[in-house]
C-alpha cells in the first residue's frame, strides 16, 4: 500500500544516485494516488491530481533505459508469474477491458491480449511507450491493445474497466510509491467486482546474520597487506551500511521465522494509508549468533475479491498494531499463501529474483544466544524530499539494550 507512480516500475530507480544493475523503477503514476468513495469517480474531485514534480521526470526517464526492462523481462519467477497468473484468470480477462498501470515495455498487456481481452489500455509515463507502440504493431495486436503515454492520473479512458494489471512493487514492497497509482486507476476506471492483479502483498522481516559480509566490508580493513588500517573503519562502516543494502541472503543467514511488517488489500487499500507505517515485532532466536541487522522481504498474491484470505498472528492489515512473535516451534507456516492463490515471492529460501531481500544492517553486530527475544519497532514512511523515497527507523533491543537506526532508501 503505498504512493505510486505510473511510469514503469520495478524497485529500482534511485533519484541522483544509482545502485549496480537496474536503477529503480518508474512507472506511470504520481505519487499522490486517492480514494474518496470506492468505484466512483467522485474521488477526483475531492482530490486534485498531484503535480508531476521534477523528481516524477526523473523518474520516469529512468525507466526510457532498456537494461531495467530486460533485467525485469528476465527476471524468470516474476514475468513467469505473471503470465500464470493471467492464464488462471483467464475467464476473468477474455472479452473484457483490462487496464495494464506502468506498462513498460507492454508486455503484460501483451499477454492478457493473447488471453482475449477484448482491449487493454496499456499505460506508461516513460518514453519506453513507444517502443511498446511499436512491439503491439509488430505483433498483430494494435487492433486490440492501446497505448498511452503518460502518468495514469493524466490519460483520458472513457470507458470502464474489468481487469487492472500493474507490476508496482518495490525494495522494501513500497519504494517508488507507485501503488497510489493503481488506487487512482481502481477508484476511477474498476467496475464493480472487477479483478486487481496482483490482489494482495505482504512485507515480511526476519533478524539476519552475515559474518562474511561483515567480514569482506568491514574487518578488511584491519589488516591490509600487514598495514593497520583500523583508522578506515568507521568510514567503511558508514559507506557500507548507512542506507538499505539490496542483495541476496539464504535462508541460512535468517535467525528466526520471519514476522509480517503489513498486509496490502489491493482491492481496499487508501492512499493516505501508506504515508506512514508502523509495527512493532518480537523474534525468539533459533540461533547463537551475531545480529547484523534485519533483512525485508515480500510477496504478492493474485486472488480474487471474493477469496480474501483470513488475517492470522501472522499477517495483520496495514496500521494494525498488534505484536507478533514467531518461535521455531511455532507451527503455523511462515508465510500465508492460499490454495487459491498464485503466489510471487522474494523469500531467501525461494527462487531469487531481480528485488533480491532488502538488508538494513547495524554499523556493529550484537551477540545473541538462541531464545534470546529481539524486539523493536519498524517505522516506513514517505520522505517529505521526494515521496518516491522511503525513510525507516528501525529500532531494536536485544539483551538489555536498546539501538535505533534512522536511513533512507533513495
Amino acid at each position: 500500500m503505498f504512493h505510486g507512480n505510473s511510469g514503469s516500475s520495478n524497485g529500482h530507480y534511485r533519484v541522483g544516485q544509482q545502485r549496480e544493475g537496474r536503477p529503480r523503477r518508474g512507472r506511470g503514476g504520481t505519487g499522490g494516488g486517492f480514494r474518496a468513495s470506492h468505484y466512483s469517480q467522485q474521488s477526483q474531485e475531492r482530490s486534485p491530481v498531484p503535480p508531476c514534480t521534477e523528481y516524477d521526470k526523473a523518474y520516469f526517464q529512468a525507466y526510457s533505459d532498456i537494461g531495467i526492462h530486460e533485467e525485469m523481462i528476465k527476471d524468470h519467477v516474476r514475468t513467469s508469474t505473471y503470465r500464470a497468473a493471467i492464464m488462471r484468470y483467464q475467464d476473468s480477462i477474455a472479452g473484457k477491458v483490462v487496464m495494464d498501470v506502468g506498462c513498460g515495455t507492454g508486455i503484460l498487456a501483451i499477454f492478457c491480449a493473447l488471453a482475449g481481452a477484448r482491449r487493454v489500455y496499456a499505460i506508461d509515463a516513460s518514453d519506453i511507450a513507444f517502443q511498446a507502440s511499436e512491439i503491439v504493431k509488430s505483433n498483430n495486436l494494435a487492433d486490440k491493445i492501446i497505448v498511452l503515454h503518460g502518468r495514469v492520473e493524466d490519460v483520458n479512458v472513457e470507458e470502464m474497466v474489468d481487469v487492472i494489471i500493474s507490476e508496482w512493487m518495490g525494495y522494501l514492497l513500497l519504494y517508488e510509491t507507485m501503488l497510489p497509482s493503481v488506487i487512482f486507476a481502481r477508484d476511477k476506471w474498476l467496475k464493480p467486482g472487477g479483478l486487481i492483479m496482483p490482489s494482495h502483498a505482504t512485507l515480511y522481516m526476519a533478524p539476519v546474520t552475515h559474518s562474511v559480509r561483515y567480514r569482506e566490508s568491514i574487518d578488511f580493513w584491519r589488516d591490509v597487506y600487514g598495514i593497520d588500517m583500523t583508522a578506515m573503519l568507521s568510514l567503511a562502516k558508514q559507506c557500507a551500511f548507512e542506507e538499505p543494502c539490496v542483495e541476496t541472503i539464504s535462508g541460512e543467514n535468517v535467525m528466526t521465522w520471519p514476522s509480517a511488517v503489513m498486509r496490502v488489500d489491493c482491492y481496499a487499500v487508501l492512499a493516505e494509508e501508506l504515508e506512514s507505517i508502523t509495527a512493532k515485532y518480537k523474534f525468539i532466536s533459533m540461533l547463537q549468533a551475531p545480529l547484523h541487522g534485519f533483512a525485508f522481504w515480500f510477496d504478492v498474491e493474485f486472488d480474487g475479491p471474493q477469496n480474501v484470505p483470513s488475517n492470522d498472528e501472522h499477517i495483520h492489515t496495514l496500521g494494525a498494531s498488534s505484536e507478533i512473535i514467531l518461535h521455531p516451534n511455532n507451527k503455523n507456516k511462515k508465510r500465508l499463501k492460499s490454495n487459491e492463490a498464485i503466489v510471487l515471492s522474494t523469500a531467501p529460501e525461494d527462487d531469487p529474483t531481480h528485488w533480491q531481500q532488502t538488508i538494513i544492517y547495524f554499523y556493529d553486530p550484537i551477540e545473541v544466544k538462541q531464545d534470546q527475544i529481539i524486539q523493536g519497532s519498524i517505522t516506513l514512511s514517505q520522505s517529505k524530499e521526494n515521496a518516491r523515497f522511503l525513510n525507516i527507523r528501525l529500532e531494536y533491543s536485544s539483551g538489555g539494550r536498546s539501538f535505533v537506526k534512522e536511513t533512507v532508501m533513495r
